[in-house]
């Protein structure tokens, strides 16, 4: 299997695992949706800069924060907590099934997945002899 797909997939199992978990949460399902894309407003930062910018927004799409919020919300029991960990968790992984990676402080469109938007032509093969 390619890399790629196997990324893919993962991810989308991930923002599907996210979902349905948080329908056994005693909050509000619909609280889900609302939150979803709260997490964008990270790219706030880049109103200050790449460097800013891209600590915030990496934070913001952390799967890691995600875990950790979502497992002290769990063991505490503070739900409101566990419930943000599994937004996060969700829209982190629903933004990288896009391409949407974690950011490199030299400009929004590069990523740890690879630069975003066009990718450049392949050059002609250099014929020799």
């Amino acid at each position: 299997m390619r890399i790629q797909l196997q990324l893919l997939l993962e991810d989308v199992a991930t923002f599907g695992a996210a979902a349905v978990t948080y329908a056994l949460l005693p909050v509000p399902y619909w609280t889900f949706w609302a939150a979803f894309f709260l997490p964008d407003a990270a790219m706030l930062g880049y109103m200050w800069g790449p460097r800013l910018g891209a600590g915030a927004y990496n934070l913001a799409h952390s799967k890691t924060v995600a875990v950790v919020l979502l497992a002290a919300g769990l063991l505490l029991p503070l739900w409101p907590l566990a419930a943000a960990g599994l937004v996060l968790l969700g829209h982190a992984a629903f933004d990288r099934a896009f391409g949407y990676g974690l950011k490199y402080s030299t400009g929004f469109a590069d990523t740890h997945l690879g630069r975003m938007g066009k990718r450049p032509r392949p050059t002609a093969p250099v014929q020799v002899g």
